[in-house]
């Protein structure tokens, strides 16, 4: 377990994007992509993260009857252009994407994260999928991940993960700074969710907390947009608009950390709170 009482030394700026993604193209999706991390990196992003499944949109009948075609990997070619796209802007990406494992089959709902290098880093696998995904033939992910940049420890969340409020805990618990969430939350329901829970996540751990929202049809959903970046108290710090392509972009701050972990000292006993769930570790150059 990591100190729960380090903070960066530094302030980082982290974007969430959104845009309309078409339909199992992963190639026109993959573009879109690098063209929000060079738009991101405009704004002074080290980091962005896009939505759930953003590299097929969220098509899982279309995956599953093809999941040679739709799946992506590390070593995949269809995402050199978004590599290159963080290695000239030296900005990071973690993008929505089904995988199969290769030993088991099994397929996933992750998020991908390459480094400012354009280089595969990592890939965090949904922990908590939906009965209509596992339905459709989607397995949930066994490990949590926490992510390293520039001093801060930033814990990866998908979509129903947001539901369950041990998931954002495990997060804190193994040193989150800040909890980034890929998503598809749509009208109705999901907008509510996206107002009330994703706040309630911030001000539940003290760390800040970031939603990447589709925001146009895909699938059977309409996203509700709204990307955007809560404070450690719980209060609005950035936010995109209902359509795209936008960006929420926001400075974390580790005085905005401290105060908020010394007026509300939640994890100072994590014995009283949760246990740590298995987890992985990446550090992104």
């Amino acid at each position: 377990m990591s100190d729960l009482h380090a903070l960066p030394a530094a302030a980082l700026t982290l974007g969430a994007g959104q845009a309309a993604c078409v339909a199992l193209d992963v190639a026109t999706n993959v573009a879109t992509a690098a063209e929000l991390v060079r738009r991101s990196a405009d704004q002074g992003s080290a980091l962005l993260v896009l939505p759930e499944l953003f590299l097929t949109g969220y098509e899982l009948h279309g995956i599953v009857a093809d999941p040679a075609a739709h799946t992506l990997g590390a070593d995949d070619s269809r995402l050199d252009p978004l590599a290159a796209a963080c290695a000239e802007s030296r900005t990071a990406v973690v993008v929505g994407a089904p995988t199969r494992d290769q030993e088991s089959g099994q397929l996933r709902i992750s998020a991908l994260v390459l480094g400012r290098d354009g280089r595969f880093v990592t890939r965090y696998d949904k922990q908590h999928a939906t009965p209509a995904e596992r339905a459709a033939g989607f397995s949930p992910g066994t490990e949590g991940c926490t992510l390293t940049l520039d001093g801060w420890r930033l814990g990866l969340g998908i979509c129903w993960d947001l539901g369950f409020p041990e998931h954002a805990r495990a997060a804190a618990l193994d040193g989150a700074h800040a909890y980034l969430l890929g998503a598809m939350l749509g009208r109705g329901s999901g907008a509510h969710q996206r107002a009330t829970v994703l706040p309630a996540r911030a001000f539940d751990n003290t760390g800040y907390v970031l939603l990447a929202n589709h925001c146009g049809p895909s699938g059977p959903y309409h996203g509700c947009g709204g990307s955007a970046v809560w404070n450690p108290d719980g209060t609005l710090l950035a936010e995109a608009g209902p359509d795209g392509p936008a960006l929420a972009t926001a400075r974390l701050s580790p005085a905005a950390l401290s105060r908020a972990r010394t007026d509300e000292p939640v994890l100072t006993d994590p014995s009283l709170t949760a246990q740590v769930l298995p987890r992985t570790s990446a550090v992104l150059d």
